[in-house]
Parts: C-alpha cells; sequence; structure tokens
C-alpha cells in the first residue's frame, strides 16, 4: 500500500472515480451486483473521508428517495464491507469507503478527532506481529483504529 489518503489534498473525483471503478470490477468478477442503492451507499461514502454512520446514510438514501428502513443502509453498508468496499470504524460505529478496494488487506485507520477524517494505511500485521510470531500464533485479521489529530488541523491549532 501506498501513502495514506485522506489527510492531505489529492485529486478527490479522481479517488471517486477509481473507487467505483474498481468495485464495479471486482463485482464483475466475482458475480456480484452492485445494486443502485448499494453503488449509492458507496458513493456517499466516498463523498469525502469521513466515517459516517449507517443513520447517516439512511437518512442521505431517504432523502433522494432510495429507501427509509434501517434494513436498506444496513444491508447496502453489509455487502460493501463483505466484499471489502467499504470499512467499519469500530470506535466510532461508523463506516467509510476502503481507500484500495477489492484489494486483501490489514487496514490501520487513523482517525482526527478534530475533523471526523479518517485516513487508512495497512497495518502489515500490526505492531505486534512479530510478537505473535514468535508466540507461534498466526494472525488471520488485523485492525487498527489510532484517533490524534490531522495535520491540517495541527496546522490550524498552532
Amino acid at each position: 500500500m501506498t501513502h495514506p489518503t485522506g489527510f492531505d489534498s489529492h485529486d478527490h473525483s479522481r479517488c471517486i472515480s477509481t473507487a467505483l471503478a474498481a468495485a464495479e470490477a471486482a463485482c464483475d468478477e466475482r458475480g456480484l451486483r452492485l445494486t443502485p442503492v448499494r453503488r449509492r451507499v458507496l458513493e456517499i461514502l466516498l463523498e469525502s473521508h469521513v466515517a459516517l454512520g449507517a443513520y447517516d446514510v439512511l437518512a442521505r438514501l431517504d432523502a433522494e428517495g432510495l429507501g427509509d428502513k434501517p434494513p436498506v443502509a444496513y444491508r447496502a453498508l453489509g455487502f460493501l464491507v463483505e466484499n471489502g468496499f467499504a470499512h467499519r470504524i469500530e470506535r466510532l460505529n461508523a463506516f467509510v469507503a476502503c481507500s484500495h478496494p477489492g484489494a486483501a488487506h490489514d487496514p490501520a485507520f487513523m482517525i482526527c478527532t478534530a475533523c471526523g477524517k479518517v485516513a487508512e494505511a495497512e497495518a502489515k500485521g500490526g505492531p505486534f506481529g512479530k510478537s505473535a510470531r514468535e508466540a507461534g500464533f498466526e494472525i488471520a485479521k488485523t485492525v487498527i483504529e489510532a484517533e490524534g489529530t490531522c495535520p491540517g488541523c495541527r496546522r490550524v491549532a498552532t
């Protein structure tokens, strides 16, 4: 994985189009359906690098006439997480679009407590990977969530 995206300025329209194209290609390859609601939920998550709760997503779907019942949002979010197009941020009980959709990886999330932006990086087994190997423990999945202040918010504070 490359430099984490989310805190630094980048071509966000390209970020969105690349992620949507990757999700569409992965769905085609795996025989999955990226229904209009699933696609729209992914687009909503891709609009910014801020994690959104299921009810935030549901409010947007409702405003757009795509559904007003919680299962609509939860099913779409479940599909996106299950297939690697989004991640659940446990600490926030919220969801964020995957920076590397469809790619097998162990994400590490940096969550800005000031602005709410989330940047995704690769955990590569996490900081305890060596200890796990020495103990004979095989790590199946790692998710790391760190809270702090992003560079933009730190600049504003100084």
